[in-house]
């Protein structure tokens, strides 16, 4: 599977060029990333950034437009980097719920392991519509969802998952509650047993998400595999070999 590519935001205002530019953009980031984290987007100001590094509010002005801008990218890094954490630790050879399980499992790990300051701002400033950004964060959530959208495609397909719903709104139905425990644990500022709450949240959404008549798919699977077997033993009485079995009707 390819990895995933990063979406361009629009073009910042100086493209660093030079390693000592393109450091300066690291460090601001960084920075950034801390002051949004700490105060939200309403709250945080360039000049606070700025005074972290020790630089002018006018350096600061000269690689990015503005806040805005700013944390866009803050934002869109990482998306970049948990793309590239679930892209790189999913099960490639796991069971649709074992991949299910490690999803939901990284987005809460992702969105707490960094603080409860980070997930606030991811939530509310990346759903963040009508300025010039919002096309590109909406890009990068589109790829940030992508591998789940894949997980429940493989899973309506082996009929493990039902098929009576679009995917759009099977991965509403999966990121709404994570959604819920997110803000929960946010507004609440506390700490969360990351891995107790996705063992539970997985149980909850998988129910949710298996066919209605998952009991009785299963026994007619169970029914057809028992017809299957019966017919096998019966050519190999027949033929005398056992080896029949392979044999195709």
């Amino acid at each position: 599977m390819p990895a995933a590519t990063s979406t361009a935001l629009p073009a910042s205002r100086r493209q660093p060029a030079g390693r000592k530019s393109q450091q300066r953009v690291k460090e601001i980031l960084q920075a950034g990333r801390d002051v949004f984290s700490e105060k939200g987007y309403a709250r945080a100001t360039t000049a606070e950034i700025a005074q972290r590094l020790g630089v002018s509010e006018a350096t600061v002005f000269s690689y990015f437009r503005g806040k805005r801008e700013l944390c866009a990218r803050v934002i869109g890094d990482w998306y970049d980097e948990s793309i590239g954490a679930i892209e790189a630790g999913l099960p490639r050879d796991g069971t649709v719920r074992q991949q299910f399980a490690f999803i939901v499992r990284m987005h809460l790990r992702l969105m707490l392991e960094s603080g409860t300051g980070i997930c606030e701002l991811v939530l509310s400033e990346g759903r963040t519509r009508h300025h010039d950004l919002s096309e590109a964060l909406t890009e990068m959530q589109r790829r940030y969802t992508a591998p789940l959208m894949r997980v429940l495609a493989r899973g309506q397909e082996s009929g493990q998952i039902r098929n009576d719903m679009p995917l759009r709104l099977l991965r509403s139905l999966v990121f709404g509650p994570m959604e819920h425990v997110l803000w929960d644990a946010t507004l609440g500022n506390r700490r969360t047993d990351i891995d107790a709450t996705a063992k539970r949240l997985v149980d909850v959404l998988w129910t949710a998400l298996q066919p209605p008549n998952i009991e009785l798919a299963a026994l007619a699977q169970f029914s057809q595999d028992v017809s299957d077997a019966v017919r096998r033993l019966e050519r190999e009485r027949a033929t005398g070999k056992p080896g029949a079995a392979a044999t195709p009707d």
